[in-house]
């Protein structure tokens, strides 16, 4: 048996009553990925093929490659990239989240909010 850590993260908080979703998400060859967006809780992800262009806010932008682990804290975090890095190759990886009961996984930044916290953009 072969066991390799790839990430160790704390996770600010939890939500309650929290419950977990595995998904895989992904993206053709140069796809932006989804848009300047937030999650309820904390997201752990691991890339399985392709490079992933990640950013979170106060972070500067990188390059998630396959075999390469990332994680988010959610909460009032805004995730402003995760789209493909290579224009000729799909990323494909998979996420697991903490959801918070009754909100979506996924909740979309307003253009007003983004111009707003421009500043916090590395």
């Amino acid at each position: 048996m072969a066991l390799t850590v790839l990430q160790e993260a704390k996770p600010p908080f939890v939500p309650e009553g929290a419950h977990a979703m595995t998904i895989v998400i992904e993206y053709p060859p140069g796809d932006p990925g989804t848009p300047p967006h937030r999650h309820p809780g904390p997201a752990f992800g691991y890339v399985l093929e392709g490079e992933m262009v990640f950013e979170l806010e106060g972070e500067p932008p990188r390059v998630v490659r396959a075999g390469e682990a990332f994680w988010e804290p959610g909460g009032d975090v805004i995730h402003y990239q995760d789209g493909n890095h290579r224009d000729d190759v799909p990323v494909r990886f998979t996420v697991t989240m903490l959801c918070e009961p009754g909100k979506p996984m996924v909740d979309l930044v307003t253009e007003d909010e983004l111009r707003a916290k421009g500043w916090s953009r590395k």
